[in-house]
């Protein structure tokens, strides 16, 4: 498939202002609060960063789906937190900092795990002699673009000029929004006449992804003894990946936008669990007021 407008201009500047967006959320001290409790942020980065795949690459085993759409979803759960994941913290009543902490410091490491196992995907489902290739460096340096420098310079504009950031912010959340129906409308009109094939071979596995890896990130955090609110802040963060990169990394820059369904899908469903979320929390908070600290 030859690249196209879509995916060699709109992809990636969707992306850059997204992350522009984020940028302009955080402060510096974002990325040092996991001093502050190093406990809660090791557990929900482990729970994104390792337990997330894991649990992503037994369903792509046990339910039966073409190898490109195993590879798409796979590489979703390499994927940092969805940008959209504080938001639904705040509203859930959890941990907004912790939750903040994670989708900063996940945003970071993610742009050099992705292509490392993104490239081990590819072996492992569409082998090596396949034309898809994922030059690792290249990759890094793509991502690390329309990725970690948008952060800094939102972060940048934040701390210099914290007016402009707050009236920036408010409009790349509007655009972050608009952006993201943009890009799964052009997949969905795409697709059209083979969606519901699409929907019928990873719609299990969507739904088994997201469901798994919010109670995941919930169970972990009360294993190791963790609030109340962190636990729900770690649940939303490991179940709301950032589904416009997943989308930019297979639809773009390996070019194959079947591969990019998957994130698509997810990236509907996970306001359903979200939603759900947000009334578990905000009951609970209700119900038991002194444990939310």
């Amino acid at each position: 498939m030859e690249a196209s407008f879509f995916t060699v201009v709109f992809l990636p500047v969707a992306l850059a202002v997204i992350m522009l967006g984020m940028g302009l959320s955080l402060v510096p001290d974002d990325f040092l609060r996991v001093a502050k409790y190093p406990k809660a942020a090791l557990v929900g980065l482990i729970s994104q960063l390792i337990v997330l795949p894991l649990i992503g690459f037994v369903i792509v085993k046990i339910i039966p789906m073409p190898n490109f759409i195993a590879v798409g979803l796979l590489i979703l759960t390499l994927c940092p937190g969805g940008v959209t994941s504080n938001m639904i913290s705040y509203f859930a009543k959890g941990d907004v900092a912790l939750s903040v902490t994670l989708t900063a410091l996940s945003s970071t490491i993610t742009v050099f795990t992705i292509p490392i196992f993104t490239n081990l995907t590819l072996r492992y489902f569409i082998g090596t002699t396949s034309a898809v290739v994922l030059p690792i460096s290249t990759t890094m340096l793509q991502i690390f673009v329309v990725t970690l420098i948008p952060i800094g310079l939102g972060m940048l504009i934040k701390q210099l000029f914290p007016e402009l950031a707050r009236r920036l912010e408010k409009a790349t959340n509007k655009i972050a929004i608009a952006f993201l129906i943009l890009i799964i409308s052009a997949l969905i009109i795409r697709e059209w006449s083979r969606l519901p094939g699409f929907i019928a071979q990873v719609g299990i596995g969507v739904v088994l992804l997201n469901i798994s890896a919010m109670l995941t990130g919930f169970y972990i955090g009360k294993l190791f003894n963790l609030s109340m609110p962190q636990r729900i802040s770690i649940a939303i963060e490991v179940g709301f990946q950032n589904g416009t990169l997943a989308i930019a990394v297979t639809a773009g820059l390996l070019n194959n936008p079947d591969m990019a369904i998957p994130a698509a899908i997810y990236s509907l469903f996970m306001y359903i669990t979200g939603f759900l979320a947000i009334r578990y929390g905000r009951r609970y908070a209700r119900l038991y007021p002194s444990t939310q600290e």
